[in-house]
């Protein structure tokens, strides 16, 4: 058997060649029913995102990648010489150090990034529902899992904001002791505004404020995060509330401006408020930053602390990837150990065959009359005859090809050189 690893991702292939190679549910369970009754493939797993489609299989030997690719370009009716410039192919310990370094974030278009890894759990989730997964592959996914929880506890990897709505949220907790102590009012409800809104919940803010140009967009936001909704105009009204401020909208002029946080301050009694406005043109007046007790952060300001946190997390990833180089040649190791095992057992079998079939004969011998003398000379000499055959062609095939090595090997496995 032979591990092997073929895919596509974002570095190597574009999005639409991406798209036409991404297995859907329903594409997904025809899939791993075809590799379960594979001829070819022992065992597998596929894990299909919108950044990678890769294949994770156990081949039976003689058994080529050009099999597994040729059949993923055929299920997907996808012309072979436009997949395989973007094929790339991992076998053996590469393959597992891959499957690693994918579940650790060290390959995913955001350094770092943990969702990776809770979806190669759902592709090997999806694998042995379909009984498609066994053996060596069961297992080696069972050790991903264990490596990439190591990588997040003994390395920062993930621990630095590299997005605009994280970023945002990372500093909202560095400034404020608990989240979910504080008012958190969100202007705009796109796309931005939603993922902060999640962060915010995640990190265990309980009192969420939604201000939209139009209330229906806010109150899906309101009803999934369990928020209050007002309208753009009655901002002013809210803001003494709110002791974090974050802002996302198209607004061409700025909606929240100095005198409006003045007053709020005022109300506040000057308790500190933090405005992260991450729009482009600007949702707050850069004259609030003047105001004492009011901190402004703006997108520009997020950006330079994006930039430095993804320095720190390839920092991070040097000894993520070391934790990978190590951990993939410890399964290598357990690997060759099994099949060291597998081959003993073998061998012992085979022997145990080769006596159980002299005895009888031995047996039916003596039963016969036949003098026990030469019987038991005879049984004696077949069974050494049939022990050493194999190793004494060995020697043989070896001393014949110059095959020193081969043969200083065979001298000391069968006791010759101790």
């Amino acid at each position: 058997m032979s591990l092997l690893v073929i895919g596509i991702n974002h570095t190597s292939a574009s999005v639409d060649l991406r798209e036409k190679v991404a297995f859907s549910p329903e594409k997904l369970t025809k899939a791993l029913d075809e590799l379960k009754n594979s001829d070819a493939i022992q065992s597998g797993v596929i894990l299909s995102t919108c950044n990678r489609t890769e294949i994770y299989c156990e081949v039976k030997h003689g058994i080529s990648s050009g099999y597994v690719i040729n059949w993923l370009a055929e299920f997907h009716n996808v012309a072979l010489e436009i997949l395989m410039p973007s094929i790339y192919i991992h076998e053996e310990q590469a393959a597992v150090k891959h499957l690693m370094r994918v579940s650790c974030g060290l390959d995913s278009l955001v350094l770092g990034e943990p969702q990776i890894l809770g979806q190669v759990k759902k592709a090997f989730a999806d694998a042995r529902e379909h009984n498609a997964v066994e053996g060596t592959i069961e297992k080696l996914f069972q050790q991903d899992f264990s490596v990439a929880k190591r990588v997040r506890t003994e390395t920062n990897i993930g621990g630095n904001a590299v997005s605009v709505a994280y970023a945002a949220c990372t500093l909202a907790r560095q400034i404020f002791e608990s989240l979910s102590d504080s008012t958190v009012l969100l202007v705009g409800a796109g796309e931005t505004i939603e993922l902060v809104a999640k962060h915010l919940d995640d990190s265990g803010c309980k009192r969420l404020i939604v201000a939209n140009r139009t209330r229906e967009r806010a109150m899906g936001l309101a009803e999934q995060f369990n928020a209050e909704v007002i309208s753009l105009p009655e901002i002013p009204e809210h803001l003494p509330k709110a002791d974090i401020i974050i802002s996302s909208t198209a607004s061409p002029l700025p909606i929240i401006g100095k005198g409006m946080v003045e007053s709020a301050l005022k109300l506040r009694k000057h308790q500190p408020m933090l405005f992260v406005d991450i729009a482009v043109p600007r949702d707050i007046e850069g004259e609030v930053a003047e105001l004492n007790d009011a901190y402004l952060y703006s997108v520009d300001d997020l950006q330079s602390i994006i930039d430095h946190n993804i320095e720190q997390r390839k920092i991070e990833a040097i000894q993520a990837e070391a934790i990978v180089s190590e951990e993939s040649a410890e399964f290598m190791t357990w690997i060759r150990s099994r099949q060291a095992v597998n081959s003993i057992r073998q061998y012992r079998e085979n022997s145990e065959a080769m006596r159980i079939e002299l005895l009888q004969k031995s047996m039916q011998a003596l039963a016969s009359g036949q003098n026990p003398e030469k019987v038991l000379a005879e049984l004696s000499n077949k069974l050494t005859n049939k022990l050493i055959h194999a190793p004494t062609l060995a020697m043989q095939q070896a001393a014949k090809n110059g095959e020193t090595e081969k043969l200083t090997v065979i001298r000391t496995t069968i006791g010759l050189d101790n």
